[in-house]
């Protein structure tokens, strides 16, 4: 019996080779690469009908006469044109079916891509889609509920890619958010990419656009058009995108909850007036580098009636003093506020922003290279921002001790506050501080301040700062044992201490910080203090041992397999140690490895040229917990060893 009377719809029946026998335009066959975004459904295999069985019988070869010549007809529907091919793609029931058909050449996707939500005709359920389930049913709708995501980047961003990811996302729930970034070759995408988006993907809730030169106004303002359920909206190098773009986004998108715009040099005030103006829902603003944004469009934006923004970042722009003003005035809803590079800014920007009283609700403000953060700009923010609890301050040249006490004094909410960069404070600055925020305050941080300076201080009869529990000092080369045991006697309730590149503070300095520390310590990183030695990281391991968590000591020179012993003896829960370029040497690990080091997930030990193949065996045994070890540079481990560490620790993340 020939195969095809013998073929039951259970076994295959084409084995291999094209589906097509005959094909008419190997041209138009798509080319995807690998990983094609199609949905390919299990679908039943159709049967040879009963008439087609008995006329051939008799003939051993199947495929050929009335039935190659009848496969040879069905090529024909390629003749059709565009008009009549696009009536029966929207007649097709289910977008398993589209997502089929899409398949079968460039033209048919395009086709397909370019079909509406509006313009499918509706039908009545077959008995198949009667069998699907319910939440299956919901899936097969045009578009979902957009819960897909698709990100293409460079080479990867082309229009072919995007009309197979607005077909083939239709019948698995619909695509929600798309990240395009183009890469250094240029991106492929143009408008017609995001035409085919804006009609296949209505539930498109997220969209980003980075680096992209191929994409004007048309392609966003098919977005705004075919995706009204848009909520964020991320422009970077966008160079041909204008205002009459974000005009129709405006118009288009009232649920358009995030905007972030930089370096799109052909966007300016008008298109910040009309998201002002239109979009009433807008939360989020990030605005940088854009040359064409003056005080016109930030001060539209923020006196907008109905306008409830709460974050906001301005950088790099040439606004002036008027638009903190607005924004002081306006800002009743802002609660996060960043401010950046702003040459034109002066101290009466920052003094009238403060005196508006509207910024009532502001929680956080980070305020980096404006020269008009002064002591009087400070004062005033401090003064009209009641609920203030987190400020950081980097490059405020111009920002002095008095000020810093000034501001400690009023801002009563403060409860994080981190200076970098600002080399006009001194230690009178910093334990102004904390003598005057001694209330609220949990976290200190003082980065590269080169203005501290050793001084023989004589502390005032105050109490504690027993709120402060956070505290770092990193690249203040004044710093040394003096202040530090300062430190220990105000802040007893230190849990998170980072004093890094700190070549002036010595075991005597930190034992003054320890020796009045009452709670626990959990993460200690000493990375950089090359003066520190064995006697203080034993009187850590001892003191703290049984809260200590994370534990840096890289580039701690001193260090050797002393402190390792006092660690694997006394911190059971540590679960990240680094002592990358420290003394130690094979017996440490091994003494590491025999504790109870039963949380330890990460281990660095790069650089440390003593540490050798010897220690092969401990390491296979720390392994049993760890997720991560780092050790490059141990030149006396040799990449044999490296080698089965890598095959017996499969699950760890091996640096070598």
């Amino acid at each position: 019996m020939s195969k095809v009377l013998g073929f039951t719809g259970i076994d295959d029946f084409f084995p291999g080779g094209s589906i097509y026998a005959n094909p008419k335009e190997p041209s138009l066959l798509l080319s995807l690469g690998r990983h094609v975004d199609l949905y390919f459904p299990p679908q039943k295999r159709s049967r040879i009908s009963a008439s087609l069985k008995r006329s051939h019988i008799n003939d051993p070869f199947p495929l050929s006469g009335e039935l190659f010549e009848a496969e040879k007809k069905q090529t024909s529907i390629e003749n059709l044109p565009d008009e009549c091919l696009f009536e029966i793609f929207r007649r097709l029931p289910t977008g398993q079916e589209r997502s089929l058909a899409a398949c079968v050449s460039k033209r048919w996707l395009w086709l397909l891509s370019n079909i509406s939500k509006d313009e499918i005709c509706s039908h009545e359920k077959t008995s198949y889609e009667n069998d699907v389930s319910g939440e299956e049913a919901d899936v097969e709708e045009f578009g979902g509920g957009g819960c897909l995501s698709r990100d293409l980047e460079g080479k990867k961003a082309t229009d072919v890619r995007l009309a197979a990811v607005a077909v083939g996302t239709a019948s698995r729930g619909g695509l929600g958010k798309l990240s395009i970034r183009g890469g250094d070759s240029g991106c492929a995408v143009t408008n017609l990419g995001l035409r085919a988006v804006a009609h296949g993907c209505p539930s498109l809730k997220a969209l980003s656009l980075w680096n992209v030169t191929t994409i004007d106004d048309e392609g966003l303002i098919e977005i705004a058009s075919g995706c009204p359920q848009l909520k964020k909206l991320d422009l970077c190098c966008c160079p041909t995108i204008s205002d009459k773009a974000l005009i129709a986004v405006a118009k288009n998108c009232p649920n358009l909850t995030e905007l972030s715009i930089e370096s799109c040099p052909r966007i300016g005030n008008d298109g910040l007036q009309a998201i002002g103006q239109f979009s009433t829902n807008l939360r989020s603003l990030s605005v940088k580098n854009c040359t064409h944004v003056g005080d016109q469009g930030i001060a539209s934006l923020f006196s907008s009636a109905s306008f409830l923004l709460t974050k906001v970042k301005l950088e790099a722009l040439t606004i002036s003093d008027l638009s903190l003003a607005v924004i002081g005035h306006y800002g009743k809803a802002v609660t996060d506020l960043a401010l950046k590079c702003l040459p034109n800014v002066s101290e009466k920007g920052f003094w009238l922003m403060g005196n508006g009283h509207g910024l009532q609700k502001l929680n956080s403000l980070s305020v980096a290279s404006c020269q008009g953060v002064t002591d009087i700009g400070l004062d005033a923010l401090g003064r009209g921002c009641p609920n203030l609890k987190h400020l950081y301050l980097c490059k405020s040249a111009f920002l002095s001790d008095y000020g810093l006490a000034s501001f400690s004094k009023v801002a009563l909410s403060i409860e994080s506050l981190k200076l970098e960069e600002c080399h006009r404070i001194t230690q009178v600055g910093f334990f102004g501080v904390l003598f005057n925020c001694c209330v609220k305050l949990k976290a200190l941080a003082l980065i590269s301040c080169f203005g501290i300076k050793a001084q023989n201080l004589v502390l005032p009869s105050v109490s504690p700062c027993q709120s402060l529990q956070s505290l770092s000092i990193c690249n203040c080369p004044g710093f040394g044992d003096a202040a530090m045991a300062l430190v220990g006697k105000l802040c007893p309730q230190l849990q998170y201490v980072e004093l890094s590149r700190l070549e002036g503070v010595t075991d005597s300095g930190f034992l003054a910080l320890l020796l009045n520390s009452d709670a626990g310590l959990v993460k200690v990183n000493l990375s950089q203090c090359v003066n520190l030695t064995d006697k203080a990281v034993s009187s850590i391991a001892t003191k703290h041992g049984l809260t200590l968590e994370v534990f840096n000591l890289d580039g701690c020179k001193k260090i050797s397999d002393v402190s390792l012993m006092a660690i694997a003896e006394n911190c059971p829960l540590i679960w990240d140690l680094d002592v990358s370029g420290s003394a130690i040497t094979d017996a440490g690990v091994t003494a590491l490895a025999g504790g109870s080091m039963f949380h330890l997930q990460i281990l660095s030990l790069s650089d440390c040229s003593l540490v050798s193949n010897k220690s092969l065996p401990a390491l296979r045994k720390l392994g049993e917990t760890l997720l991560g070890l780092n050790i490059r540079n141990c030149k006396a481990i040799n990449s044999r060893t490296t080698g089965k560490l890598s095959e017996q620790l499969w699950r760890c993340d091996i640096l070598a």
